[in-house]
């Protein structure tokens, strides 16, 4: 008897649909066929056990399993619960008239219990495109499917609960959560606040800055002046997700399985700090069969790389292409996986080996040589792809003792929100540009128009610090958002003076 149950394959962020082919007939022998790899191939010592431990038989037959298309690889163990069901109704061991009307996924343990799957929003959103009437998956994985509207979501944790769903024998209950009223319930928990800061106010404008034009900073400061506190606290002043982008994410994260059994739909900005040890594509993603790196799982949220020299040279240069497409491209020889990756970067440094300026009374001295060693570890190409350079000093006794918190991210929020809307109203006829950090030669161009005053300003720094194209560009959007943040319509000298002092690393300026 042949039977057709459906599952499905994630490709990059996208699923595509697995038609499963079931025949049992007379012989003795599995044959699974369709480019299985390993876990696939092994499902059925997992099939026999549970469907065994559960008073069901593995036929004694012959029994083909085809997935189609025969020409797209499938991998992992989110098939078994697919294949079990196929050959429990191609064996005539349970109902089939309706199981075509439903997409299954699930890993079996040999108790017949499922273990969750990774990809189970792209899936669901699949199903739904498809047509199917529902979709039946683990229950760890139940909220995030269930965010699909218009699809019924059966979250289950055994076996038997579908046996008995399909036979008629029992019902399964629907996974039904308010998308929009959950995302908006929790979007404004915060873990970190800019109130807990002591000092450090002209950082604090720098982080404004940042986040209202969704800029690149690198602080740099000796040990224990606040960099890594002062990173962590940057998403929470970041404009609010949109259901879209809310979206967008949680899918990138569903991929990799990094979502939280009691989280459906995310609704903070993602904060990845990897360590400085991560392999290139570790850090951008791909593999034998890609997967998503830390740039995309920082998609629409903040990437921190903490100790930037330290990181390896072929790392950070990978790092480049995505900084200005905001996308990242893996090629393979017979496929080609695009990923999403429109993040922030904010980096911290040391300014020396030491740890120190050069300052005679550091604890550490480092000759200007030794600095400027240190710091040609990162290109100058990737460095001007950094919008704000800031230097963080160590705060003093009396600022660290104040009982007054500082300026909450609620209020610094507000602001940063107010320029985002600017930006949005700007760029409203554009589909790739929403905020400054975004914009390219042919918007500068147009928003970014200086008076003469601004111009000889402008000149003057580029003539000093030996600027090139690059920075001479970001220092314009800088000097857009600085504008936006005053609700100035034109870009003035002081808005021009204030983005040139954010280019600390530029080489003929910071070392003397």
């Amino acid at each position: 008897m042949l039977v057709k149950v459906y599952g499905s394959a994630v490709f990059g962020v996208e699923a595509t649909t697995i038609t499963v082919e079931v025949n049992v007939a007379r012989g003795i022998g599995y044959h699974l066929v369709g480019l299985p790899d390993n876990a696939v191939k092994e499902s059925s010592f997992r099939i026999a056990a549970a469907l065994q431990n559960n008073g069901y038989n593995f036929p004694g037959k012959k029994i083909i399993v085809n997935m189609a298309p025969a020409d797209m690889r499938k991998e992992g163990s989110a098939y078994d619960l697919t294949f079990a069901l196929g050959i429990l109704a191609a064996s005539g061991q349970i109902k089939a008239e309706n199981i075509s009307d439903y997409l299954i996924m699930g890993e079996l343990s040999l108790d017949g219990s499922l273990q969750p799957i990774k990809g189970a929003l792209p899936i669901a959103i699949q199903a739904k495109k498809e047509g199917f009437k529902g979709f039946i998956l683990p229950a760890q994985n139940a909220k995030e499917a269930a965010i699909v509207s218009g699809l019924e979501v059966y979250g289950i944790g055994n076996i038997i609960e579908v046996i008995g769903f399909f036979n008629d024998n029992a019902s399964l209950e629907k996974t039904i959560i308010n998308t929009r009223e959950e995302f908006y319930n929790n979007l404004e928990q915060q873990d970190h606040d800019f109130a807990d800061v002591k000092g450090q106010e002209s950082i604090k404008r720098c982080m404004e800055i940042a986040a209202a034009g969704g800029h690149n900073i690198i602080l740099i400061g000796p040990p224990g002046a606040g960099k890594t506190m002062l990173a962590k606290r940057l998403p929470s002043i970041l404009p609010p997700m949109t259901l879209h982008e809310a979206l967008e994410t949680t899918k990138i994260h569903s991929v990799v399985g990094r979502l939280k059994e009691s989280v459906g739909l995310m609704s903070q900005r993602p904060f990845r700090s990897p360590h400085h040890t991560i392999s290139d594509v570790a850090l951008v993603g791909g593999g034998a069969y890609p997967q998503p790196g830390e740039i995309s799982l920082s998609h629409n949220g903040v990437l921190f790389l903490d100790e930037l020299p330290e990181f390896k040279r072929s790392v950070l240069e990978v790092m480049r292409q995505p900084l200005e497409d905001r996308e990242v491209t893996i090629s393979r020889a017979k496929f080609t996986v695009t990923y999403p990756s429109s993040f922030m970067l904010v980096a911290s440094m040391n300014p020396s080996p030491g740890g120190y300026f050069n300052d005679p009374d550091a604890p550490v001295t480092s000759s200007p040589a030794e600095m400027q060693r240190y710091l040609s570890r990162i290109s100058g190409p990737l460095l001007d792809r950094i919008d704000i350079h800031i230097e963080v000093t160590p705060v003093p006794f009396e600022k660290l003792s104040e009982e007054r918190n500082g300026e909450p991210s609620v209020k610094i929020r507000e602001r940063v929100t107010k320029a985002r809307e600017i930006q949005t109203a700007r760029f409203r006829d554009s589909d790739k540009v929403h905020y400054n950090a975004q914009m390219s030669v042919k918007h500068i161009r147009e928003f970014c128009d200086l008076d003469e005053s601004s111009k000889q300003l402008l000149k003057t720094a580029m003539e000093r610090l030996s600027l090139s194209a690059r920075a001479y560009d970001r220092i314009l959007k800088v000097s857009r958002t600085i504008a936006d943040l005053d609700s100035a319509e034109n870009i003035c000298s002081r808005h021009i003076s204030e983005a040139i002092q954010y280019r600390s690393l530029d080489r003929e300026g910071w070392l003397g």
